[in-house]
């Protein structure tokens, strides 16, 4: 085997560049769990004071409005976004906006799975976004603020006329600590531990506005409602889900993860200086693409593209070329020569996706290790492309 490009000296400090579950913190160690309320019930006085601390910490660090209100809930963020289509949805008319692999699951939510309710889906392909001037002013709202496995983002909530009368959800899994979120616009803001704060899986966060409250006291949709979907008690929202009473049991573990996480964060400066990392990070990848002639970003208009999942394709003609499974082997094979020197794990494309590059870039990812990354990847390629 030869090549043109002479093997980099110098490996990122963290090689984990997964868009889920995400890097974890710089610096983190499972010393810093100590703490963690292990053997303890969570219901008991000290298990009910880490979740709140977890909700109330949210709050705060996030910046919402006066009466919106958090839970952690089962399930992540699929959990937290399927809980309200299936709680909420019915009484008027949905709009779903989707253009990547978890915003479909909505749409497949809506039409096999909630048959009782009128949908109307708008789908843009990996890397495009739908046309949000179709969303209708009375019906509800479901979409992705940022697509995790296409690298496309929404730009604003500027298509979104206020009314009172209808909920909008919004899946902000990969977006949420590292974008601007209009939460005014937002009834339903769901996200997940293990994404922009390298968190552990499972546990999902719900934010509801009041708007939101008001549908769930108001409607009760005729379906079935498993256990832990059900929000309420006796037509009420049920409050106690919001001060960490939570519906099943959660890992006291994960929460220790996650409260220390946001310790990591607010010292760093708060959510805007995680977004400030991420920003950073894309304008590496950014410099990078433009100089670079085998690859290419898979969203081509700049002012949507994520700063969390930044996602390409292979441009070069000698793979471009290729059929489907021949690009997804080639890339396999790019990406295994890195996973085995330790210098990135799992940093392909999402399976469902278009065959090419996912690098994780959320705060937790050191901008340094993204710029390390670079000269690996012409490497990588160079060594592999040399195979064909």
């Amino acid at each position: 085997m030869t090549t043109t490009l002479p093997k980099p000296e110098v490996r990122p400090a963290c090689p984990n560049f997964s868009s889920g579950p995400t890097a974890k913190r710089p610096g983190f160690s499972l010393a810093q769990l100590q703490d963690a309320a292990l053997g303890r019930s969570h219901r008991s006085a000290l298990g009910k004071s880490k979740l709140k601390q977890a909700i109330e910490r949210t709050k705060e660090l996030l910046g919402l409005p006066e009466g919106y209100r958090v839970a952690i809930v089962p399930a992540s963020d699929t959990g937290a976004v399927e809980m309200c289509m299936w709680s909420m949805l019915g009484q008027r008319p949905v709009d779903i906006f989707a253009w990547e692999s978890f915003g479909k699951d909505w749409v497949t939510d809506a039409l096999e799975q909630l048959t009782d309710i009128d949908a109307s889906v708008h789908v843009g392909d990996y890397g495009v976004l739908p046309d949000f001037a179709a969303a209708r002013d009375d019906a509800d709202i479901i979409f992705t603020w940022n697509g995790t496995t296409s690298g496309v983002r929404v730009p604003n909530a500027d298509w979104i006329k206020p009314n009172p009368d209808r909920v909008v959800i919004c899946d902000a899994t990969s977006a949420v600590f590292a974008q601007d979120i209009e939460w005014e616009k937002l009834d339903v803001v769901t996200y997940s531990w293990q994404k922009v704060l390298g968190g552990e899986a499972a546990h999902g966060m719900l934010i509801l506005s009041p708007n939101a409250v008001r549908r769930l006291e108001t409607y009760t949709p005729k379906r079935a409602l498993p256990k832990i979907f059900r929000m309420t008690k006796g037509g009420k929202l049920n409050e106690a889900l919001f001060e960490g009473a939570t519906i099943n049991t959660p890992s006291l573990l994960c929460t220790e993860d996650y409260l220390q996480a946001l310790d990591w964060c607010e010292a760093l400066g708060g959510w805007q200086a995680l977004k400030a990392r991420s920003d950073e990070s894309l304008a590496i990848l950014t410099k990078w693409e433009a100089a670079t002639d085998w690859v290419e970003f898979l969203c081509p208009e700049e002012s949507v593209r994520s700063n969390t999942g930044v996602t390409f394709k292979i441009a070069d003609p000698r793979v471009a070329s290729l059929d489907e499974k021949a690009q997804r082997a080639f890339v396999k094979k790019m990406m295994g020569l890195l996973d085995e020197l330790g210098v990135a794990f799992d940093a392909a494309g999402y399976n469902k996706a278009p065959p090419g590059l996912r690098i994780w870039c959320g705060g937790t990812v050191d901008p340094s290790d993204v710029a390390k990354l670079t000269p690996w990847l012409d490497w990588a390629f160079a060594e592999t492309v040399a195979t064909l």
